[in-house]
């Protein structure tokens, strides 16, 4: 579902986005604003266009309750180019580690996979026309001509018998029944992407040798022996890549990284500086902050794609901040991000519903998995509140990681059911109750060492 072409109103986002994410309504409000601004940007005349900039949000809040499950769902929706990266990955110009353009150097290569992805499924069917010639040709070589006047009889008789031999095994190719049968081809060597090494690492130069020499050595090629069906595909991916016009993509995949990419900083809280302190390690993060702050205010980063302007880049952070505080990072940063939305702990209640409302809930999952065995798993309703009972109580003792609690205790307890199936367990059908939930899980719940290491 692209945005553009559905215009969807916040209320609809909000909407698509509760299929997947349990409460969080404030978050999921500011998200569908910010989104349909997008759109609204579009529509304005050109010499104010420009001057309208990307309201940035801050997500603040525990681990575990939607924060970037939010943004991920977001840039679904908006099929917008999508990267997710970590503050505390990053480090100062001039410290081994990470630079801040690298975020934007790799949401151009996901717009520019996306574009791709697109272009080669516009061109699949002809791709794969010339992939089955291919085939045949080797399969049934054409026939050449001798030059001899004394044989041109024959070598029309035998022309046409090829032709008809052809469109034997164009059809049986076109059927699969062909598929199992080996061939040997020229395949193409994937490319090695060498990268050049700078001063500051890889990611600053953004360069690639196999780019730079590409024009001028002709692309190797090796012989390879696979059954039909996947030579055919290899060859029809070798051949759409002949017919989509790359500098198209590339320039397409800029525009869109520009006009509607979506960046997530998580842990943006881990470069805030903390308690007023100027020396070791602060310096450091405050040197990060002032770094990301260009990229953010909107600067000109260098591609091997092409130039990338980030002024209208929609930049979401988030960070569970509990050591330090929003207002912990450098004054010029908070004002590049005006949104701020505090997202809940989850509840009981919210547990309950993440099992089972969203389209992949948990329970679903793991009934998908064992139905691949012809198993049928179910969960009486009070399995369910069992187990929503135990993820918020362990989440309360322990440490809180919110939805993910959901994960480990659901593991521990099909363990034995997901080992021993399909070997030692004849029985098809099973029903978890809150009895069986309990005899596995609360001995577990009641010793707090065996949660930490358990649970």
């Amino acid at each position: 579902m692209q945005l553009l072409n559905n215009e969807l109103t916040p209320r609809q986002i909000v909407q698509e986005l509760d299929k997947y994410i349990i409460g969080q309504n404030d978050a999921k409000r500011a998200v569908a604003i910010a989104l349909r601004n997008r759109w609204r940007r579009q529509q304005v005349e050109n010499a104010i266009r420009d001057e309208i900039m990307p309201n940035n949000i801050i997500l603040i809040g525990p681990t575990g309750v939607g924060k970037t499950e939010i943004a991920r769902r977001l840039a679904k929706l908006a099929n917008a180019p999508f990267i997710k990266v970590e503050a505390s990955k990053f480090t100062e110009v001039g410290y081994v580690g990470r630079d801040v353009e690298s975020m934007i150097r790799d949401l151009v290569e996901t717009s520019v996979a996306i574009v791709k992805a697109e272009k080669t499924e516009l061109v699949r069917a002809k791709a794969e026309q010339l992939a089955d010639e291919r085939i045949l040709d080797i399969l049934i070589p054409p026939v050449h001509s001798s030059g001899s006047f004394t044989t041109e009889g024959n070598e029309e008789d035998e022309n046409i018998r090829n032709q008809k031999t052809r469109e034997w095994m164009r059809d049986k190719l076109k059927k699969g029944e062909l598929n199992d049968k080996m061939i040997e081809f020229d395949a193409a060597e994937p490319a090695i992407g060498m990268q050049v090494l700078g001063p500051f690492g890889a990611d600053d130069m953004g360069m690639n040798i196999q780019d730079l020499i590409s024009n001028i050595m002709p692309q190797k090629r090796k012989k390879r022996k696979t059954r039909i069906a996947e030579a055919r595909e290899l060859m029809a991916q070798e051949e759409a890549s002949k017919l989509i016009d790359l500098d198209a993509v590339n320039k397409e995949a800029l525009l869109r990284v520009q006009n509607s990419g979506i960046v997530f900083i998580d842990e943006i809280d881990k470069i805030a500086g903390g308690g007023g302190k100027s020396h070791g390690p602060d310096v450091s993060r405050e040197g990060v902050q002032r770094d990301l702050l260009p990229i953010v205010e909107g600067s000109t980063v260098n591609t091997k794609y092409g130039t990338v302007k980030t002024d209208h880049i929609l930049f979401i952070a988030s960070g569970a901040f509990h050591v330090a505080k929003p207002s912990d990072l450098i004054p010029e940063l908070q004002g590049r991000f005006p949104i701020r939305v505090e997202l809940k702990s989850l509840t009981e209640q919210d547990f309950i519903k993440i099992l089972t409302l969203p389209e992949n809930a948990l329970l679903k999952q793991y009934a998908a998995l064992l139905e691949t065995e012809g198993v049928s798993l179910r969960f009486q309703d009070g399995a369910i509140k069992e187990i929503a009972r135990i993820a918020f109580e362990v989440n309360e003792q322990v440490e809180n990681i919110g939805a993910r609690r959901l994960h480990t205790i659901l593991t521990t307890l099909l363990d034995d059911l997901l080992f021993n199936i399909p070997d030692n367990i004849p029985q098809r059908d099973f029903e978890i109750t809150a009895n069986m939930v309990n005899d596995k899980l609360d001995k577990i719940v009641k010793n707090r060492d065996l949660s930490k290491f358990i649970l």
